[in-house]
């Protein structure tokens, strides 16, 4: 009797390698795939429905949590958004802000990214570098915002306050003497411009480690190239964009093509790949985090040289000052109706997009003249890149497939938002 070799098999939801609540129905010859159906909803956030509930401000903390690795990019389309609507000029030195932390998120995003995609495929090593580097950039968001993640840090009209003249310290603990905490605290001693500075120094040698463990690495070529290869016409039609585009050959990214903030005054590369594999893609993010790092350091100069505003000084969207408050009873209205109430924007539809590290996030807002909006479309990158899986994967093998889940470096938050 012949073996029966066609059979339907599930992928997750609960699986490792899904990175998020993601269940495929894959139809199988052996472990071949001839069709993969990606099955999502099981996560399902409502965000964009929440938002219409809430005045604009109160939204803005939601945006972390969509894709909750690219936390100040999703805020920075939102406020952007809103900015748009209510025709709100930003200080100088808050778009020079931005920018650094944009960038600074890029390169969050790509090391957790790296560590997961690697060990997807079986390296472990790599995973606990991508998390040291990691752990130093989660303290500049708690030092400008007070969370490590979800920092809510831009508001419309510029961000939440300036840059801190002091880094946290480390303590002496039973773990580590006084000496041991004092070359812990180091780089600590200045401000935070000083500590990014310094991360900014150490950081193209740990992308040199990371080359090192996998770029010439036999086993890590044999299992991402000519995998989930997608021709650079296919990518366009399929709606791919960010390292996804730009891994199968299409030079675009909106930072270039589109300038918004400071990008424009700034100096960079926009790196592409080739072949459109799991290989290019590999290459093209660890030189958007090099990218990233020559930016920030661009926007460090900067901000050394130029103090100034950080935030607009209408009080009808930015709350007055302490000691205004003190003094002016008026100021005090301002500050308890803009976080109660908060402010009504003309009626109209913007959209605003940013080059997030996963592609373009958008925000389609509309306005009825109310103090929330009518209506709130996210443009979530991932959701284009996951509805190509089917193609991507079609005559690979069932391992070949969390490579290529590992290569579209997508997070659920945002897919089923």
């Amino acid at each position: 009797m012949a073996e029966i070799r066609n059979y339907t098999m599930n992928f997750g939801p609960q699986h490792p390698a899904a990175h998020g609540v993601l269940r495929l129905v894959m139809e199988l010859d052996g472990e071949v795939i001839q069709r993969v159906d990606a099955h999502i909803g099981l996560l399902h956030r409502a965000t964009e429905k929440l938002a219409e509930y809430k005045p604009f401000n109160q939204s803005i903390g939601y945006m972390d949590r969509l894709d909750y690795v690219s936390m100040m990019c999703n805020e920075h389309a939102y406020v952007n958004a809103i900015e748009k609507l209510l025709g709100l000029e930003v200080p100088v030195r808050a778009q020079y802000i931005r920018v650094m932390f944009d960038e600074l998120t890029r390169i969050l995003n790509h090391l957790l990214w790296l560590g997961t995609h690697a060990l997807d495929i079986g390296a472990m090593t790599v995973f606990l570098y991508c998390f040291r580097e990691r752990e130093d950039l989660f303290d500049c968001y708690e030092a400008v915002s007070g969370a490590r993640m979800h920092a809510t840090y831009y508001r419309p009209g510029g961000v939440y306050r300036d840059l801190p003249e002091a880094m946290p310290k480390y303590q002496p603990s039973k773990w580590h003497d006084e000496k041991e905490t004092e070359r812990r605290n180091s780089n600590r001693e200045g401000s935070l411009l000083d500590f990014i500075w310094d991360f900014t120094e150490r950081f193209p040698g740990y992308v040199d480690e990371y080359e090192t463990l996998l770029t010439d690495n036999r086993i890590w070529k044999q299992r991402t190239v000519g995998i989930g290869v997608v021709s650079p016409e296919r990518a366009l039609a399929l709606g791919f964009t960010g390292p996804m585009l730009r891994g199968s050959g299409i030079e675009w990214d909106l930072r270039k093509k589109q300038p918004y903030e400071v990008y424009d005054r700034v100096d960079f590369d926009i790196p592409v790949g080739v072949n459109g594999d799991c290989y290019d893609r590999y290459l093209v993010r660890i030189e958007e985090m090099r990218q990233s790092n020559r930016i920030v350091r661009q926007c460090v100069e900067w901000l050394r040289r130029n103090p100034g505003p950080v935030m607009v000084a209408n009080h009808k969207v930015a709350p007055p000052s302490r000691e205004e408050m003190k003094a002016d009873m008026e100021a005090l209205i301002h500050h308890f109706k803009l976080f109660t109430e908060g402010y009504c924007a003309p009626e109209g539809e913007v959209y605003a997009a940013v080059e997030a590290p996963k592609g373009e996030f958008g925000i389609y807002l509309v306005s009825d003249g109310a103090n929330k909006p009518y209506r709130v479309k996210i443009r979530a990158p991932g959701f284009a890149h996951l509805a190509a899986l089917d193609e991507m994967t079609r005559g690979h093998m069932i391992a070949d497939l969390v490579a290529v889940i590992g290569t579209q470096d997508i997070v659920f938050g945002e897919i089923d938002r």
